[in-house]
């Protein structure tokens, strides 16, 4: 156990960036900028919590590439099991952060940060079953489109742009929860060689 700690550098990376998600939440959960839109006349009015998740997305996407195949394979412990649990765990404590900061503060944004992440971090994993490298790119170019061109116009964004949709509508909770069960789903399975 102490072991798999350190290889997938917990102390060191995963627990710094929950600290950081849930600082950077704190501080900007209202500040956003205006971006152009590539679609629109208008411009898109991005909440910087939109790239909050990105901290725990790319830091999990680091820590899982961390793994030791040759070393793990014989492992008596189920080190998927365990890796489940740590990416289950992180996305637990930024979603109650988020909803704690959001019910505190009155920011629908940060509760969005929440979901977003749950979302991102599936998006991330479904991207490890492909390569590493995409691990890491998928929810950066994601968060990129979205920004660019997840407006149909100025506050209306399109249904595939679900990091966008307001916090309480559940459909985009069902999604995001949905991409999150199949990331983690495909990350149990055998990885590739």
């Amino acid at each position: 156990m102490t072991l798999w700690l350190k290889v997938r550098r917990v102390q060191a990376v995963i627990l710094p960036a929950i600290a950081a998600f849930i600082l950077i939440t704190v501080v900007a959960h209202d500040q956003y900028v205006r971006l152009p839109s590539l679609l629109s006349a208008g411009g898109n009015r991005l909440f910087l919590l939109q790239l909050v998740p990105l901290i725990l997305t790319s830091t999990l996407a680091h820590s899982l590439a961390q793994a030791v195949p040759e070393i793990e394979t014989t492992a008596r412990r189920n080190i998927r099991a365990m890796d489940m649990t740590l990416i289950a765990t992180v996305v637990t404590a930024a979603v109650l952060a988020c909803l704690a900061i959001g019910a505190l503060t009155g920011s629908q944004e940060v509760t969005m940060a929440g979901r977003n992440a749950m979302f991102l971090t599936g998006l991330m994993l479904l991207g490890r079953t492909v390569s590493e490298q995409a691990a890491t790119a998928l929810p950066v170019g994601w968060v990129f489109a979205v920004m660019f061109v997840g407006y149909r116009d100025f506050h209306r964004p399109w249904p595939w742009a679900v990091t966008l949709h307001p916090a309480d509508f559940l459909p985009t909770f069902g999604f995001c929860l949905l991409v999150l069960a199949g990331g983690l789903i495909l990350h149990t399975r055998p990885h590739r060689v």
